[in-house]
C-alpha cells in the first residue's frame, strides 16, 4: 500500500515535514531507515538525511503514543489505580 504523507508542523528543522498518516507506517519507515543505516549502504550525506528523517519519525511516534495514553486515561477515568507488583515486599 502506498504511503500517504501528511504535512505536519516542523519537528526538527525549520521546514515542514511530510509524515506518514499512521503510527504503523511511521514505524515501518523507521525500521527501514535503521536497516539501511546499519547495513552501511548509504553515503554519508544520505545517512545524515536518514538520521534527520528518523528523528522526525521518532518524535511523531512518541506524540502518537502520548495521545493514545491520554485517551486511555480519559476512558479509564477513576478506574486508574497504582500498580502494585507481586512480591514487592510490602507483606509482613
Amino acid at each position: 500500500m502506498p504511503k500517504k504523507p501528511v504535512s505536519a508542523e516542523p519537528l526538527s528543522s525549520g521546514a515542514a515535514v511530510d509524515l506518514p498518516s499512521t503510527f504503523e507506517e511511521a514505524m515501518a519507515e523507521l525500521q527501514q531507515l535503521v536497516s539501511q543505516m546499519e547495513s552501511g549502504e548509504l553515503a554519508l550525506e544520505a545517512s545524515i538525511g536518514a538520521y534527520k528523517r528518523g528523528a522526525d519519525l521518532v518524535k511523531y511516534c512518541m506524540a502518537q503514543l502520548d495521545k493514545v495514553d491520554n485517551q486511555v486515561k480519559i476512558l479509564e477515568g477513576d478506574m486508574l489505580k497504582p500498580f502494585a507488583a507481586e512480591g514487592s515486599g510490602d507483606e509482613a
